[in-house]
């Protein structure tokens, strides 16, 4: 009992290492690829095969830092789809790390930093994200690191860490726009400045001396997607997102009480209220480190805020960087509450009560995310709407079989996304495939696939919408088509399906 007392945190942070591998490793591949998946993965590929397409996800004003991350493990691991998700899981992993700095150096407490740790292993909004090849992860990452180098340069006062600071905040920025906010909140930590201490005024000027340096490196480091000519292509796809300043002034706060009801239901629906509890409790139960948690919530509430009042397209994982600061605070409040009960058995019970409803949802993310408790737009995308890859694993299986000993020709409904990205990222080295995306679709075959089915066996996958489809997914009955493989999705009259062209 001495040696585990006396080496609490070691252990406990090589058991929640484990805990979060597992959560994020096992079934990993349980959700079928989905749209904002295959393009990245694809684009990754392109980038991997072409130097010069290294800047690809600029074309549609993506910044490339996933991208280039994703090269690497696509080297290394064969199935494309496992190596964008590895992306996500290490990512989630620094994230892990940051957390537990983050809260030793505010809260000053190793326990409290454990706590944080299981506390964001478990976290049904990171477990998605994290074994989703998405950018999400990657942002939430580089937050908490820019949180906690923000902390400390305002603590410390060194070149040194504003130096790193510029570093973390350019990779930031070269991931996703929405990193831009660890830039924009460095100003805040001066909640944490002693106005009072003697030489103040000379380390206030220290201060904006390295947080200018930091800034500027920043954008130094952002400056390298200049050289691509598809920079300002960025900007457009931002207002694909966002209102323009001129777009908001006409319509200052139509949206923003919807979009604020959206992300609050959202976060109920991944964090739950047990956890929420926590966190406003951490402003009761003590007036200690009310400037640190301040710092914490405002990193919460302004991004939060900031998006409801100018988002015009939301989804659920805008948030996910945004809820971050708040796992210290209710680890916190959790540490608080244990401490205050003596019997071992006690202090599990309530580490298990606030924990009861993370464990509910972890449970069916990992084993069967369509049974999940998470929000209806990120199960639409994932498993129910047309965004989502049901239906492509069996068709690539089949595809590969039918291509063993001669050419085939595979038509695609889309041009850009899922279809035809997703058949791409695992079939394009197939010589004897050739795959070609259409849009728009109507009730004539297009001219390429009729002549292609003369000459090979040919075939169409329909999963969207079209003028002549009495349903979503299902080919106009004036096509010449042969049902192959048709999967329907949870969402009443949404299917997947392969047809063969009849020549």
């Amino acid at each position: 009992m001495g040696f585990i007392k006396r080496n609490f945190v070691v252990i406990a942070a090589v058991l929640i290492t484990a805990l979060y591998f597992f959560t994020r490793l096992y079934n990993i591949l349980g959700i079928p690829i989905f749209t904002d998946e295959a393009i990245y993965i694809r684009w990754s590929q392109i980038a991997l095969q072409d130097a010069s397409w290294r800047f690809i996800s600029l074309t549609d004003g993506k910044q490339p830092m996933y991208v280039w991350i994703a090269m690497i493990f696509l080297r290394f691991v064969q199935d494309p789809l496992l190596a964008g998700r590895l992306v996500s899981v290490l990512s989630g992993f620094f994230t892990l790390v940051g957390i537990f700095f983050l809260t030793k150096e505010i809260f000053k407490n190793q326990k409290t930093a454990i706590l944080a740790c299981l506390l964001y292993v478990l976290f049904p909004f990171a477990l998605v994200y994290d074994r989703i090849a998405l950018y999400d992860s990657l942002v939430a990452a580089f937050i908490v690191w820019s949180l906690y180098f923000e902390i400390l340069l305002i603590r410390r006062m060194r070149l040194d860490l504003a130096l790193i600071l510029g570093m973390i905040l350019g990779a930031g920025m070269l991931t996703k726009t929405s990193a831009n906010f660890a830039l924009i909140l460095l100003p805040f930590s001066l909640l944490l400045f002693n106005f009072k201490e003697k030489f103040r005024n000379k380390k206030f000027i220290h201060w904006v001396i390295y947080a200018l340096v930091a800034a500027g490196m920043a954008n130094l480091i952002y400056s390298i997607l200049r050289l691509s000519p598809f920079f300002y292509i960025i900007n457009q796809k931002n207002y694909v997102f966002i209102y323009s300043p001129a777009q908001w002034q006409a319509h200052p706060f139509t949206y923003f009480f919807n979009n604020l009801a959206s992300f609050l239901n959202w976060l109920n629906g991944y964090a739950s209220a047990p956890f929420l509890i926590l966190v406003l409790a951490s402003f009761m139960i003590s007036s200690k480190y009310l400037k640190e948690k301040t710092l914490l919530l405002l990193w919460f509430i302004i991004p939060l805020v900031s998006t409801a009042l100018f988002g015009k397209l939301l989804y659920p994982r805008f948030m996910l960087f945004m809820t971050i600061p708040l796992i210290p605070l209710a680890a916190y409040s959790l540490y608080f509450l244990i401490g205050k009960v003596k019997p071992f058995g006690a202090k599990i019970l309530i580490l298990f009560v606030f924990i009861f409803m993370f464990l509910i949802k972890d449970f069916y993310i990992i084993k069967d995310f369509k049974e999940a408790q998470v929000p209806k737009s990120d199960k639409d995308q994932f498993i129910t709407g047309w965004p989502s890859g049901v239906g492509v694993p069996e068709s690539v299986k089949f595809l590969q079989e039918e291509a063993r000993s001669k050419k085939i020709f595979v038509g695609t409904q889309g041009t850009f996304g899922l279809m035809p990205y997703a058949l791409e990222v695992y079939l394009d080295k197939n010589p004897n495939i050739k795959i070609v995306g259409f849009w728009p679709v109507g009730g004539t075959p297009p001219e390429e696939i009729i002549t292609a089915s003369k000459k090979m066996p040919t075939y169409f996958i329909f999963y969207q919408e079209c003028e002549s489809c009495k349903h979503v997914g299902i080919a106009p009955d004036s096509w010449p088509a042969e049902k192959i493989l048709q999967i329907e999705k949870e969402e009443e009259g949404r299917f997947f399906t392969l047809y063969k062209i009849k020549p």
